[in-house]
């Protein structure tokens, strides 16, 4: 085999970067031998694997063809690094969750793994759904926890729990202090607290209530849930939020849930894992507890 794990580390990097010298940095290479591994492995396929737009390098037909072969290829050397580094230290395994998972919910799962399985270490990355499919697709994590729709390819999809969104709103707003019947009038005329584009919280939500409303008017958006119901609390509006993270202020007082014509919102939660990815006993453990996680505390 002429091929080498180090040409193809090579290959993603340029790939990841756009350039042989931004990649010379990411492998800890000189710009010159970054550039002759890649000319190397280009000369072994007998094909061009990327195409020069000014200054950068893109993927051509050819590069994104080796692209998902090479991860995987990679993905499985450093499995097997991992497997056999420390053996008596157990398995890591790095999981990516996104916001309202990885700030509600995975701090208990983790633990509960850990006891069920005294050896292992976790590595979590919280981030909005986006961003944790391009790490899976990356194979930067294991595994992925999402909570709204992938629409990724190269990545297989598993329904995992179901979670209920609520409206709620401060005591002292005026869609609650007016004592009225709540309408979908005034929730087209409220003003609306909402997540960052690419949140799987602020997908979830608009597919829900746009049927309805026919547009959902933001006045303020924020990059995690707790913000929002923090500034809900405050009553610079209402938002449509999972009953767990709301739950919590709304047992205080400083939160309720609003009374609205709209019908049970509910969504769900996914599991995703590269199909490329090289399974492992470790992985299959992880994703197995995940399962009997999302029966005992409500399945999809």
């Amino acid at each position: 085999m002429k091929i080498t794990l180090r040409q193809l580390q090579i290959f993603l990097a340029v790939a990841q970067s756009g350039s042989t010298t931004a990649a010379a940095g990411l492998v800890a290479l000189s710009q010159s031998a970054a550039s002759a591994s890649l000319n190397e492995l280009e000369s072994l396929l007998g094909v061009q694997l990327f195409d020069r737009v000014g200054k950068r390098l893109v993927l051509n037909d050819s590069g994104r063809l080796l692209l998902p072969q090479a991860r995987h290829m990679l993905d499985a050397a450093h499995t097997i690094e991992r497997q056999f580094a420390d053996p008596a230290a157990g398995s890591e395994l790095h999981i990516g969750a996104s916001t309202t998972i990885g700030s509600y919910m995975l701090p208990a799962m983790i633990a509960a793994y850990r006891k069920r399985h005294a050896g292992a270490r976790v590595r979590a990355l919280v981030a909005n759904t986006a961003d944790i499919v391009d790490a899976v697709v990356n194979f930067d994590v294991d595994a992925g926890l999402i909570e709204g729709p992938c629409h990724a390819s190269d990545v297989s999809v598993e329904p995992w729990m179901t979670d209920e969104l609520i409206v709620v709103a401060a005591p002292h707003h005026p869609i609650v202090a007016g004592g009225r019947k709540i309408s979908f009038k005034m929730l087209r005329e409220a003003d609306w607290l909402l997540r960052e584009a690419g949140s799987g919280t602020r997908e979830a939500v608009e597919h829900a209530l746009i049927p309805y409303l026919h547009y959902l008017p933001s006045s303020f958006e924020f990059g995690n849930s707790e913000a929002i119901k923090r500034a809900t609390a405050e009553g610079l509006g209402i938002s449509c939020l999972s009953r767990a993270v709301v739950e919590d202020l709304i047992e205080s007082g400083k939160l309720v849930e609003l009374a609205t014509p709209l019908p049970t919102l509910r969504r769900h939660f996914y599991m995703v894992v590269s199909s490329h990815r090289a399974p492992s006993p470790s992985l299959a453990a992880l994703l197995e507890f995940c399962r009997a996680w999302a029966r005992l505390h409500g399945g999809a």
